[in-house]
């Protein structure tokens, strides 16, 4: 088997355990090569985000060109974009060079709640990515904000919403349930024509929950060049998540909500 290189797209986050050093960590835990392009330098930590400075979209497809008229491209994920001209600069190079295992995951608010997407960008989020994404990976406040609806409150509704979502185009939607209650947290996968799968984990009691987005996506971007499809990618993706979260206590990573351990198999 030959190796795989997996592209994120994504802010930075100093503290390491969310944006592009967050996609690092689980593509090379997972066993892909990874690579980056950066959308916004981002003053965060566990406790908050301080600042956000996007970068210019002309920037962005100057390292998405030069990046991709060289190295060839496995996966994709795509995490924070920041604004309309970001994301009209990555929809574009998705087109130009066919890119495909594209992961989107709609990166609209922190954990801490700071706001990390523009409001009046979410339509292009809508009418530019969402249709050409392979998978988008919303939590329940994402997926309510693409929809302009309340939070899904229970399993039922969060299909319903899913399939929504995938009336926007995208070729499959994994809507994942961690903000419901109960002793475990379920995501869907959803796509036209199949029932919904379901994919429980039990919920890890730590506060260490920093970047738990962009890790699942991440994984299954890493995943989906060696996995037969993509539920096996989600499965194993969120295997991978739970052993981290599981293992994230160990970590000594800032005051406020920590990283969860992407290198759990190894120390």
């Amino acid at each position: 088997m030959g190796s795989f290189n997996i592209l994120s797209i994504a802010g930075t986050d100093p503290s390491g355990g969310a944006g592009i050093q967050a996609d690092l960590k689980a593509f090379s835990a997972l066993g892909g090569y990874g690579t980056t392009v950066v959308t916004a330098l981002v003053a965060q930590t566990t406790t908050g985000v301080a600042a956000v400075h996007p970068v210019p979209p002309e920037f962005v497809t100057r390292q998405l060109t030069t990046l991709l008229d060289d190295v060839r491209i496995d996966a994709v994920k795509i995490g924070m974009l920041a604004d309309t001209g970001v994301i009209e600069a990555v929809g574009a190079a998705l087109d130009a060079y066919r890119l495909r295992n594209v992961v989107l995951d709609p990166v609209m608010v922190a954990k801490s709640g700071d706001r990390l997407l523009a409001a009046e960008a979410i339509e292009a989020l809508r009418t530019v990515l969402l249709p050409r994404a392979d998978l988008v990976t919303p939590n329940l406040p994402e997926a309510a904000d693409l929809l302009g609806e309340d939070e899904a409150a229970d399993l039922e509704e969060m299909e319903e919403q899913a399939r929504r979502l995938l009336k926007l185009g995208p070729a499959r939607v994994l809507l994942k349930g961690g903000h419901l209650s109960g002793g475990d947290s379920t995501d869907l996968l959803v796509e036209p024509d199949a029932a919904a799968v379901p994919f429980t984990a039990e919920r890890v009691p730590t506060r260490n929950t920093h970047g738990t987005g962009c890790t699942l996506s991440s994984a299954i971007a890493a995943l989906l060049p060696q996995r037969a499809g993509v539920a096996e990618a989600v499965r194993d993706a969120k295997s991978y998540l739970t052993e981290a979260l599981r293992r994230a206590d160990e970590l000594e990573v800032g005051r406020g909500m920590g990283p969860v351990h992407h290198f759990h198999a190894w120390w």
